[in-house]
């Protein structure tokens, strides 16, 4: 291990995406002759920058545009929000001329001033978009589009791609740079989207904006303090370094993945829904904490965001990034609105009751499983899953469906699961919610349900025929904050081919306790519905009722029976389907099964369940 101490220190990082074509890039133009481009403004509640160019500068201030030039300060017109315009600023007879013209039929604008201003003209400095460069206020929140350098030479053109580019944004001709800092989202429409279709594949002019936020944030590469490498021997599973200051203790959390199958079961841990449930921003004024967790607050007071948050203009947040802050991705991370542990130390009880009992697991990422593909399944029996593996991407998904028609087996240990489409590129992970998925999270936009990363539709996998129904058998039924609820064995339970998952199991009813809100059935919990795609080799072997009212029903169901049918579904379904390729598929159906195994040195019924689970799918296949 190596540590540089010099370079261990306090580190800070700005937030606010913004672009910038450099003095260099300017020059490289030739004689600049004006700057044309397409803005909308969304929400900003402070004086904003919309273009700076040496001495001049278009602002936002108290809902006004102003041009500041010199000892010059003009109020050009109000600024409109949610309306694409046209801005143009150019040399014009000796003159400083700013035109914006509205493309909005029913709110035309059309505004054209000539200033007296030569300390403009054949500038080579920074043109900054959406920042004034010193960050004494706020990035802009808006869209910008069709960027060009009017010269002498004629234009210079930079157009947005609808798939998330790698780096900066050349211009086609002659190859001049845009850079994009701090993230901003792609793939979003534009002045020439007219609703006639909803993909950017088949009408990528529809989709040639960038849209930036204030509080975007792009990867930290902050010089590293610490260089560590795992040794080829290591264990796989879940480690963390230990940081210590004066004021306490931190643990950063890694994994190490397995470099080749040693075990006959492969736990697969949900990396992805670490990533989009990390520094969720829950402001206390939105939402009732039920208790206090110190990475949570950090997010709160560091003004950052989760892909379940909205940006500060009421954009949904799209976009995360592993190479920052993970301040809520710890052991004892307690979720404040549950009040109890969430996701990575739910799945690390997990792995301590495979430890304790002797049950041999390999360990791999969402991320390891999204690159290697079906070919890193094939040598395991099962796959094991954390308790609430609710986003995946579509190699992800298709990897296990590849596993499973080669006669490996699933054991779907969580709830709410193979939900959510997402995408990876580098360090980032997309998320595009769709309006169908009311809830407490941000709905986008029909038209913007296309992932920057791939162009593939985002949202939820099942409106695509795929995720959780057809994959699994069921999909979140209820989502609620209090008392978890028991299951109950089903008559289908004690038929020959499913009681060997209760053997030693003396009680009907069982797991009214647990680590998630007090049981096994909680939090979020999942139940079959043939008409959304439940196969009907899918078996119900227990039940959970009861729920307190304020569990919520998933307002994507619909009921033919209405109100009364709803209300006699409100319930958790454990399954299990035997599959034609000689595997299974278990469902446990609900996020708190795993916080309902027993502690170290004890056992209970929940535990023996799933101790009979994992050592039948540890067996060869069949």
């Amino acid at each position: 291990m190596q540590f540089d101490s010099a370079s261990c220190a306090h580190r800070d990082f700005n937030q606010g995406s913004f672009l910038r074509i450099s003095a260099n890039e300017v020059r490289k133009a030739g004689c600049l002759k004006g700057i044309s481009f397409e803005l909308l403004l969304t929400q900003n509640e402070s004086p904003r920058t919309i273009l700076k160019h040496g001495p001049l500068s278009l602002l936002l201030r108290n809902g006004k545009v102003v041009l500041e030039i010199d000892s010059i300060e003009l109020e050009l017109l109000p600024a409109t929000k949610h309306s694409w315009l046209t801005v143009t600023v150019e040399n014009d007879d000796e003159c400083l001329a700013v035109e914006v013209r509205g493309h909005d039929a029913l709110y035309p604008i059309h505004f054209r001033r000539r200033i007296d201003a030569v300390s403009w003209k054949n500038l080579s400095q920074d043109i900054l978009f959406g920042s004034d460069g010193e960050d004494k206020c706020p990035t802009l929140n808006a869209r910008f589009a069709a960027i060009k350098l009017l010269t002498e030479d004629g234009e210079v053109n930079w157009t947005f791609p609808t798939l998330l580019p790698r780096g900066n944004i050349l211009d086609k001709n002659r190859m001049l740079v845009l850079e994009v800092l701090n993230n901003p989202t792609f793939c979003v429409t534009s002045l020439r989207w007219d609703g006639s279709g909803f993909d950017p594949r088949i009408a990528p002019t529809h989709y040639d904006a960038i849209h930036c936020h204030d509080d975007d944030m792009g990867p930290l590469d902050w010089p590293a303090s610490v260089i560590a490498e795992v040794p080829a021997a290591a264990e796989p599973g879940v480690y963390a370094f230990e940081v210590t200051c004066d004021s306490g203790k931190e643990d950063i959390v890694f994994f190490v993945s397995t470099r080749e199958a040693r075990a006959p079961l492969l736990f697969v841990i949900p990396t992805a829904t670490y990533l989009a449930y990390a520094d969720e921003f829950l402001p206390p004024h939105l939402y009732e904490w039920l208790c206090e967790d110190r990475g949570q607050r950090f997010a709160v007071d560091n003004n950052l965001r989760s892909l379940y948050d909205y940006h500060s203009d009421h954009s949904g947040v799209s976009l995360c990034s592993y190479r920052k802050p993970k301040a809520t991705l710890r052991a004892d991370y307690r979720y404040p609105l549950c009040g109890c542990p969430h996701n990575l130390p739910v799945d690390l009880h997990f792995l301590r009751f495979c430890h304790d009992n002797g049950i041999a697991v390999d360990i791999m990422t969402d991320h390891d499983l999204h690159e290697r593909g079906p070919q890193s399944l094939m040598h395991y029996k099962a796959v094991v899953t954390g308790s609430h593996p609710e986003y995946v991407s579509m190699e992800m998904e298709g990897a296990l469906r590849e596993f499973l028609s080669s006669g490996g087996s699933l054991a779907y240990l969580g709830g709410n699961g193979f939900a959510g489409t997402v995408a990876f590129q580098d360090d980032l992970m997309e998320l595009r919610r769709s309006p169908l998925e009311a809830g407490r999270t941000w709905d986008g936009p029909v038209s913007e349900q296309a992932l920057s990363i791939t162009n593939e539709p985002g949202g939820y996998l099942r409106n695509r025929g795929r995720g959780e129904f057809s994959l699994v058998g069921g999909a979140i039924s209820l989502m609620g904050f209090s008392g978890a609820r028991p299951f109950s064995r089903t008559p289908a339970s004690h038929a020959p081919k499913h009681a060997w998952l209760f053997e030693g199991v003396s009680n009907e009813t069982f797991g009214d306790s647990g680590m998630v809100l007090g049981g096994a059935a909680g939090y979020e919990v999942d139940a079959t519905d043939p008409h959304l795609g439940t196969s009907p080799g899918v078996v119900v072997v227990a039940r959970a009722t009861g729920f307190p009212d304020d569990f919520f029903h998933d307002p994507t169901r619909w009921y033919q029976g209405g109100e009364d049918e709803q209300n006699s579904r409100r319930c958790a379904e454990m399954t299990i389907r035997h599959l034609a390729a000689g595997g299974l598929i278990f469902s446990a159906s609900s996020v708190a099964w795993c916080g309902a195994l027993p502690e170290t040195g004890e056992m209970n019924d929940v535990g023996v369940i799933t101790r009979n689970l994992l050592e039948r799918l540890s067996m060869d296949r069949s």
